[in-house]
C-alpha cells in the first residue's frame, strides 16, 4: 500500500503558487484494508476516503471505461492491482497528471512539468473526448492560469471542438454545467472561459441566450467595438477587475441578453432591450438551475443599468423610484453590487473616454440622503397607512430635491 500527492497539490507548488488542497491516490490497497487503518468512506461511484487525523481525500486508483454519453457515463474498476500510471492517464490536463511519492520525488508519466514550462494545457490522452465535463474544466482552468501566460494547446482545442460536434456536450447534466460556471466567475479572469465555449462551438448549447450577442451590432457612437457580444465579455472583464464577487460578474457578462432578441431591421438600435432581456435571462438561470441571488442581482441590473447611466439627468421624483424598484433602502449591499456591475458595464467598451463612474457616487449619495430620512419622527405625528406612507415618500423626495438642487 502506497499514498502519492496528486493533481493541484502538484501542480501548484511547481508554479510556486500557494497549495490549498490536498489529494491523494492509494495503490496497492482495498476498501476493507482502509477502513481497518481507519480511514473514513466517503466516494459514491468509486472509493474515495477521508484521512483520520488530515481529513485530507485519498482516493484508490482507479481505471474507468466509458459506456454510455455524458458526464455519468463511465464505469470505474478500484483494485490493488491498478498502478499509478493507469490512474493518472485517465486525467483530464497533463498539468493534473502529476504525482509525488512519500520522499516528494515527482512522478511525470505524461511530461506535465514540461507543459508546466511550457505555459500549457494539453490533454493526456484521447480518452479525454469521452467526459464533456473536460471541456468545461479546460475552460475554467484556462480562466485561472490565463494571467501567468498559460495557452489552450492547439491539439486539445481541435479535440474539443470535435467533442461538440459528436455532441457529446448535449449529454451535460446543468448542476454541472452551472458549477463551472460558478467556478470560473470567482477565478482570475473569467471572460477566457467563455471565449473556450465560444471558439469550441460549446456555447451554442450551453448558454444560447449568451451566443445570440455575438454578431449583433451597437451604436458605434456608444460602442466602438460595435459587436454586443464582444462588449459584454469587455464588461465581464471590468467587473472582475472592480469585484471578486461572482454575483456582480455573473450579472454584468449577462445585463444585455435583450440585445440578442432585438429584431435585424432595427440594428444597430436596441430600444427596450433592458426589459426584453429578462425572458432569455429566465430561460438560461431555470435551466442551468442558477441560485436566486444569482438571479435576482441580474435581473435589476438588466432593468436598470441603463437609469443608473442616466443618474445625472434624473429627476428628484424619478431618483426615489430607482432606489425603490432596485429595493436598496432595504438591500444596500446588493445595491452596491448593483453599482459596481453598471460602472463595469459604463468602462466595458472600446475607444477613449473619461473613466470616472460618477453615477456611482450619484446614487451613493442619494442613498445615503433618503436612508438619513427620520422616520420615527414621521410616525410620531399620528398618522397611519397609506397617509404616513405618502408623508414618508415625500419626506425622501425632500432629501433629495435638496441634493440636486441645493
Amino acid at each position: 500500500m502506497k499514498a502519492y500527492l496528486v493533481g493541484g497539490a502538484v501542480r501548484d507548488r511547481l508554479l510556486g503558487l500557494p497549495v490549498s488542497d490536498r489529494d491523494w491516490v492509494v495503490t496497492g490497497a482495498t476498501p476493507e484494508e482502509m477502513r481497518r487503518k481507519g480511514f473514513l468512506p466517503v466516494g459514491k461511484d468509486f472509493p474515495v476516503f477521508l484521512h483520520p487525523e488530515t481529513k485530507e481525500e485519498y482516493a484508490l486508483a482507479r481505471t474507468e471505461r466509458k459506456t454510455a454519453r455524458g458526464y455519468h457515463g463511465f464505469v470505474f474498476h478500484a483494485a490493488p492491482d491498478v498502478t499509478l500510471e493507469q490512474d493518472l492517464c485517465r486525467r483530464d490536463l497533463t498539468i493534473n497528471a502529476m504525482a509525488e511519492d512519500e520522499f516528494g520525488q515527482l512522478i511525470d508519466p505524461f511530461h506535465g512539468s514540461e507543459d508546466l514550462r511550457n505555459r500549457q494545457l494539453r490533454h493526456v490522452s484521447g480518452a479525454f473526448s469521452e467526459d464533456p465535463v473536460r471541456l468545461l474544466r479546460v475552460a475554467r482552468f484556462w480562466s485561472r492560469f490565463a494571467a501567468h501566460g498559460f495557452v489552450i494547446a492547439d491539439e486539445t482545442m481541435r479535440l474539443m471542438r470535435r467533442m461538440v460536434d459528436a455532441g457529446e456536450v448535449d449529454a451535460l447534466v446543468p448542476e454541472r454545467v452551472w458549477q463551472e460556471i460558478q467556478r470560473s466567475l470567482g477565478e482570475a479572469q473569467p471572460r477566457r472561459f467563455f471565449e473556450v465555449l465560444r471558439d469550441s462551438g460549446a456555447c451554442r448549447t450551453i448558454l444560447p441566450e449568451f451566443d445570440a450577442l455575438f454578431g449583433v451590432p451597437q451604436p458605434a457612437k456608444y460602442h466602438p467595438e460595435i459587436d454586443t457580444g464582444l462588449h459584454c465579455l469587455m464588461v465581464l472583464d471590468e467587473a472582475a477587475g472592480l469585484s471578486p464577487d461572482p454575483e456582480v460578474r455573473f450579472a454584468a457578462l449577462c445585463h444585455d441578453l435583450g440585445k440578442g432578441v432585438t429584431a435585424r431591421e432595427h440594428w444597430p438600435a436596441h430600444h427596450g432591450h433592458e426589459q426584453a432581456g429578462l425572458v432569455p435571462l429566465k430561460s438560461l438561470c431555470e435551466r442551468l438551475r442558477v441560485p436566486k441571488r444569482f438571479q435576482e442581482l441580474a435581473t435589476i441590473v438588466m432593468r436598470f443599468h441603463t437609469h443608473c447611466h442616466r443618474a445625472q439627468t434624473l429627476r428628484p421624483q424619478t431618483l426615489l423610484k430607482l432606489l425603490v424598484q432596485t429595493d436598496a433602502l432595504r438591500r444596500p449591499e446588493r445595491f452596491e453590487q448593483f453599482l459596481v456591475a453598471c460602472e463595469a458595464d459604463f468602462l466595458g467598451r472600446g475607444g477613449d473616454f473619461e473613466r470616472i463612474y460618477v453615477q456611482a457616487g450619484l446614487l451613493r449619495e442619494a442613498l445615503d440622503r433618503v436612508s438619513a430620512v427620520d422616520i420615527g419622527e414621521i410616525c410620531r405625528s399620528g398618522a397611519t397607512g397609506k397617509v404616513l406612507a405618502e408623508q414618508i415618500h415625500q419626506a425622501r423626495a425632500r432629501a433629495l430635491r435638496a441634493m440636486v438642487c441645493p
